[in-house]
């Protein structure tokens, strides 16, 4: 039997580089290795952000605690309605009759239901909520529907040069007795 020379035989010629994805070389996998640390890092870096910003709630803008409601020659009328601050302070002011006086009160334009916005309906003399229906007096007591009580006062007095301020962070309730105290109604006599 014959053994074939294998020093005289010589592969055959091939045209192309040997494949480096079959046979990655170190260059090859720290490149590969530089590109995936590349993505992780920015990865990172974009979630860091969203993090970031998450600590830091969007501000919800609202109309300042107190405002400046005019004087008291703006509300002649008694036993009217004023609705100019209702749609951008949430507050009717009622010139009404109390206790034997004329008073300027500031009512909350928010049902004591549920939180919905009644509306001044001056055919019935009332506010009527358009959720369930409950109905108030000009004065702000509950008469019908749901409600578990009265419509809520806010602040009102005179500042130094005779304009009058209604504070929303001062809230009185008539319910609790506080329907006369000093601050929930302005003297108009």
């Amino acid at each position: 039997m014959e053994v074939p020379n294998t020093s005289q035989h010589t592969p055959p010629a091939t045209s192309h580089a040997p494949s480096t994805i079959h046979n990655p070389t170190r260059r090859t996998f720290l490149q590969w290795s530089a590109v995936a640390w590349t993505f992780f890092a920015a990865w990172l870096a974009a979630t860091a952000g969203l993090f970031v910003r998450y600590m830091f709630p969007n501000v919800l803008y609202e109309p300042e605690a107190k405002f400046a409601a005019g004087r008291r020659s703006d509300y002649p009328e008694v036993d009217k309605v004023y609705e100019s601050f209702k749609q951008p302070q949430g507050v009717w002011l009622v010139r009404l009759v109390e206790d034997h006086q004329e008073r300027l009160v500031a009512l909350a334009a928010v049902c004591t239901h549920l939180g919905c916005v009644p509306n001044w309906l001056a055919a019935e003399q009332c506010f009527r909520c358009p959720c369930h229906g409950t109905a108030f007096h000009r004065d702000g007591v509950n008469f019908e529907g749901p409600a578990p009580r009265p419509l809520e006062r806010y602040r009102i007095y005179l500042d130094g040069a005779g304009n009058i301020v209604v504070d929303k962070s001062r809230k009185y309730r008539k319910d609790w007795g506080q329907g006369n105290e000093r601050e929930s109604y302005l003297a108009m006599n």
